[in-house]
């Protein structure tokens, strides 16, 4: 049962993750993107459980990627293409295409990783490209902007299809990418800003539930600048890590 119930909700994000094509094929893109946003946050829950239950397993990691590249790979490729890239004459699947291979590279490299010794990235705190489930967060984005500013914003098809797939091919880029970027293990919160945080994410979690798309759309557009930064954070921790480090 301890490995049962993290693996089962790894399904779950595997099923909404399939549910988001189907109602991208029927035209719900609302509906289509709750779905992944869904996946993501079981996604990110599975591995805490499995964890907390100690029922970490070999099997419920390869199962966690093959769930990932279906729900961030697969799934956002099929919608971006069939809400805007289908616009794009010759290239428009070729682009799909993009996100999803870069997925699976991805977490192919990840899974090639896992027995390693700890990685540069990964000692420092930070991970090593755009995770899978971020990266279907910021390919959906364009998505989430329009229900958000619709109908001033995308409402032509080609302007749309233009945007969606620059969006795409930088997304993937970052995926495939060695391009350090920010995890929860390089998060630090000063004692004395908690109380400002726990305010925070109750005000998060209103503004999320009152306005979901503009909230959504918001949290891809912060990640985003905040890759440069996360580059620069890492250089600076390499630095501070060779100044620590004693003479031979």
């Amino acid at each position: 049962m301890r490995a049962l119930i993290p693996n089962a909700v790894t399904v779950l994000a595997l099923c909404f993750g399939l549910t988001a094509v189907r109602f991208g094929i029927a035209g719900e893109w609302e509906k289509a993107v709750l779905a992944i946003v869904v996946a993501g946050v079981l996604d990110g829950i599975d591995g805490r459980i499995a964890r907390l239950l100690k029922g970490s397993s070999r099997f419920g990691a390869e199962l966690d990627s093959l769930s990932d590249l279906t729900a961030f790979g697969v799934a956002p490729a099929l919608i971006v293409y069939l809400w805007s890239l289908q616009h794009v004459p010759g290239l428009g699947w070729v682009i799909a295409l993009a996100h999803a291979v870069t997925c699976a590279l991805r977490l192919a490299r990840f899974n090639a990783q896992i027995d390693d010794a700890p990685q540069p990235h990964k000692r420092a705190g930070f991970l090593t490209g755009v995770p899978a489930p971020i990266g279907a967060g910021l390919t959906l984005a364009p998505m989430a902007i329009s229900f958000w500013l619709e109908p001033m914003f995308l409402d032509d098809l080609q302007i749309r299809a233009a945007v969606v797939a620059v969006v795409v091919v930088i997304v993937s880029v970052l995926m495939a990418s060695s391009v350090p970027t920010y995890s929860w293990g390089s998060v630090r919160v000063r004692p004395s800003a908690r109380i400002a945080a726990l305010a925070g994410v109750g005000l998060f979690a209103g503004s999320l539930f009152s306005a979901p798309w503009m909230t959504i759309s918001l949290m891809c557009i912060a990640y985003a600048v905040a890759v440069p930064f996360a580059w620069r954070s890492y250089a600076r921790a390499v630095r501070r890590a060779a100044a620590d480090q004693p003479p031979a």
